[in-house]
């Protein structure tokens, strides 16, 4: 503990909270400014704990950003797979999953912020991280089952590489959303009032079904 430093005592007794404090304080730092431009110090600040205890939990600065990536996968994983999507027809589970990741990355913009700082970085701590690893192959299993249940029953092409689905589901959420400031003047529509945000995951549903369906 940082003796010089009183915020490094205002938790003393529960290091869960401390921890918990300094990520989500490094969430908003690391997704406003980026990993180059963010401080530790203003992380420690904003968490009201002491810069050397900080250290003490997360070594450094790059690991401190490992673990903010951890975190917010592990976060929509685990919204993810709380949707209970085995209990739905398969038709209706892959519209509940398109609709999830729409309506996450609308709610968390500072998601989709970590994920591009993290793809500028060339993936060097999702490369390292063992629960970014197990992490990423449950959520892949979930729609190769919704997949794999919608050829059993007929209503899905058997030829649907569950990858490419992956990859075009959270493509055509991530786009819009990460480019809208631009699109809008490319465009000349307002892309972000609650009429289009609608309307454009409409259209996200039509054109994951127009794939997948079978003819």
């Amino acid at each position: 503990m940082d003796s010089a430093d009183p915020r490094s005592a205002r938790h003393p007794r529960r290091p869960d909270l401390s921890r918990s404090r300094i990520l989500d304080a490094a969430v908003a730092e690391f997704s406003q400014k980026g990993f180059a431009g963010a401080r530790v110090d203003e992380i420690a600040a904003q968490a009201q704990i002491g810069k050397r205890m900080l250290y003490q939990y997360f070594g450094n600065k790059g690991q401190l950003f490992q673990a903010v990536i951890e975190k917010v996968y592990t976060d929509i994983w685990e919204a993810e797979a709380s949707l209970d999507l085995q209990n739905l027809p398969p038709r209706d589970a892959l519209v509940a999953l398109v609709t999830f990741v729409w309506r996450y990355y609308i709610a968390h913009p500072e998601f989709t912020k970590l994920l591009n700082e993290e793809n500028m970085l060339g993936a060097r701590h999702f490369r390292s991280s063992k629960v970014l690893r197990e992490g990423s192959v449950k959520s892949q299993f979930l729609t190769e089952q919704i997949l794999a249940r919608g050829v059993a029953d007929g209503t899905f092409r058997p030829d649907i590489d569950p990858v490419q689905l992956c990859l075009t589901k959270n493509a055509i959420c991530y786009y819009y959303l990460m480019n809208h400031a631009t699109s809008s003047h490319v465009y000349g529509r307002k892309l972000m009032t609650r009429e289009a945000l609608e309307a454009r995951l409409a259209f996200n549903i039509e054109t994951i079904l127009a794939i997948v369906l079978a003819k």
